[in-house]
C-alpha cells in the first residue's frame, strides 16, 4: 500500500478515513508467535480495545489468535466474529458483578482483580474457573496513564494480598486455573519486565490447578524512523528458557499467553485528512485539517507524537507547521513540524493509527465518527461506513414541549 494508494482511498472514501494494512498486521502476529517458538503451547489474546471492528477481529481469528476483552460488549462482538467462548478471556476492571457473571454464562474464560468480587463470584460460582490478576507493583512505560502494573494502580490485585486471595481460595473451593498481570504499555526495558515476571512465577506456586499463565502485553512500537521498541526476538528468548523451566518445575506444561494489542495493529494503520486550509499568524503556521480529537485523542490525552506525511507533495520543500482540527477546543496534533509543503485540499496521514485511535474516536461537536477502510490482497475493503445525522439522532428522544405546554394548560383549566 503506497501513497497513491491512499489517495485513492480517500477519494473513493472520503476523509476522514482511517486505513488498515491487513499485511502488517499479520507479519506482527507472526513475529510475536515466532518470538515464542520453542515454548509447545502459546495463546496469543488479541486486546480487542486497541480496535474493535469486527473485520479486524475475523482477520486475528484466521490468523489463529484468540480474544482479550474488557467488556461484554467486547466479547459479544467476539462471538459475532465466530470465536469459541474458549478462546475469550475477559479481564474488566471495576466492573459489576451481575456483568461478571453474564459473561461467564457465555462460557468465557473470566479473569478477576478484586477481593471483594473474587469472594462473591467464588461464593457462588465455585466450579467456575477464574484467572486472577494480580498487581506486582512494576513500573514500566515511565508514563502512569499508560503503566497499569505500579502501586497506585486500580488495576489487579495486590502481591501482598495473596494470602487474602489463598484465604478466599479456601473458603470458597473455586477452581483457580490462570494467573495473570499487565504491567503496561510502551515497554522498553525487557529486564523490567522480567522481573515482573518472577514475581507471576512465584505468586504461580501458589496454585496446584493452573492451566495457563497471561503475562499481559505492552511491547513498545515505533513511531517514526529510528524510533526504539521493544525487541521481542530477545525477550522471547529469555522469557521462554524461564518460562519452560518453570513449567518442569511445576510439573506440567502450561499455556504461556499475551494479549497484545497495540503490537499488533498500531503500525497497520493511517488516518488519512484533508486541509481545510492554511492559516498564517505571527508566529505559527497552522495546518487545518478536517478532523480534530474528537477523532483521534492520543496526541492531546497522552502526548504521542505520530509522524504525519503530506501524500499529495511528499517530495515538497518540508517547511513547519502546526497540524490542528476543527474542533472548538484546543485541538493540536503536532506542533512545529516538519512536514513537505501544505495547501488547502492536500491529503495528510498520519501513522501508527491502528490502536487506541477509531476505537477512542467520538461524536464532540456532532460531528460523524469516520469510515474505516481495511487494505487486503491487495484491495481496499470498506469496514465501517462514515456516520450520517441520522446516526447522531438514532437514539436521542425529542420532547415536543408545545404539546407538553398545552397539556399543561389544559391541566390547569380543568382544574
Amino acid at each position: 500500500m503506497n501513497s497513491q494508494d491512499l489517495l485513492s482511498i480517500a477519494a473513493d472514501y472520503g476523509s476522514p478515513v482511517y486505513v488498515y494494512n491487513a499485511n502488517t498486521i499479520e507479519k506482527q502476529y507472526k513475529r510475536l508467535t515466532a518470538a515464542f517458538k520453542k515454548v509447545k503451547q502459546v495463546k496469543i489474546h488479541y486486546a480487542v480495545k486497541a480496535l474493535s471492528n469486527i473485520s479486524v477481529l475475523k482477520l486475528m481469528k484466521s490468523f489463529g489468535a484468540a480474544l482479550d476483552t474488557v467488556s461484554i460488549q467486547e466479547v459479544k462482538l467476539g462471538l459475532t466474529a465466530g470465536f469459541d467462548p474458549q478462546d475469550i478471556i475477559f479481564t474488566p476492571n471495576g466492573v459489576s458483578l451481575a456483568e461478571i457473571e453474564a459473561v461467564a454464562k457465555l462460557g468465557v474464560q473470566i479473569n478477576i482483580d478484586n477481593l471483594v468480587i473474587l469472594e462473591e463470584f467464588g461464593t457462588r460460582n465455585k466450579d467456575i474457573p477464574v484467572c486472577i490478576r494480580i498487581n506486582p507493583h512494576v513500573m514500566a512505560g515511565g508514563n502512569t496513564n499508560i503503566s497499569v502494573g505500579h502501586i497506585d494502580s486500580k488495576f489487579g490485585i495486590s502481591i501482598h494480598q495473596i494470602p487474602h486471595i489463598l484465604r478466599i481460595v479456601e473458603n470458597t473451593n473455586m477452581n483457580i486455573n490462570g494467573i495473570h498481570m499487565h504491567t503496561g504499555s510502551d515497554i522498553l526495558d525487557i529486564d523490567v519486565f522480567l522481573y515482573a515476571s518472577e514475581i507471576l512465577f512465584e505468586t504461580a506456586k501458589n496454585f496446584k490447578d493452573l492451566e495457563f499463565m497471561d503475562f499481559g502485553s505492552g511491547f513498545k512500537v515505533p513511531y517514526k524512523d529510528g524510533d526504539i521498541e521493544t525487541n521481542v526476538e530477545e525477550f522471547g528468548e529469555k522469557l521462554t528458557e524461564r518460562f519452560n523451566h518453570f513449567c518442569r518445575e511445576y510439573g506440567r506444561e502450561l499455556t504461556l499467553a499475551f494479549e497484545p494489542g497495540k503490537f499488533l495493529v498500531s503500525e497497520s494503520g493511517e488516518f488519512l485528512v484533508k486541509v481545510n486550509g492554511v492559516k498564517q499568524t505571527t508566529s505559527t503556521v497552522f495546518a487545518q485539517v478536517d478532523s480534530g480529537f474528537n477523532h483521534l485523542i492520543r496526541p492531546m490525552l497522552y502526548g504521542s507524537q505520530h509522524e504525519i506525511v503530506n501524500i499529495s507533495n511528499p517530495e515538497g520543500r518540508e517547511r513547519f507547521y502546526s497540524v490542528v482540527g476543527y474542533i472548538c477546543e484546543t485541538d493540536t496534533f503536532a506542533n512545529n513540524r516538519r512536514i513537505s509543503e501544505i495547501n488547502q485540499g492536500d491529503i495528510l496521514s498520519f501513522k501508527n493509527a491502528g490502536a487506541y485511535c477509531f476505537s477512542m474516536a467520538s461524536n464532540y461537536n456532532s460531528r460523524y465518527r469516520p469510515a474505516e477502510v481495511l487494505w487486503y490482497k491487495d484491495q481496499a475493503n470498506l469496514i465501517r461506513k462514515r456516520e450520517t445525522f441520522d446516526d447522531i439522532i438514532n437514539n436521542q428522544v425529542a420532547l415536543d414541549f408545545n404539546q407538553t405546554t398545552k397539556e399543561k394548560s389544559k391541566e390547569t383549566t380543568i382544574a
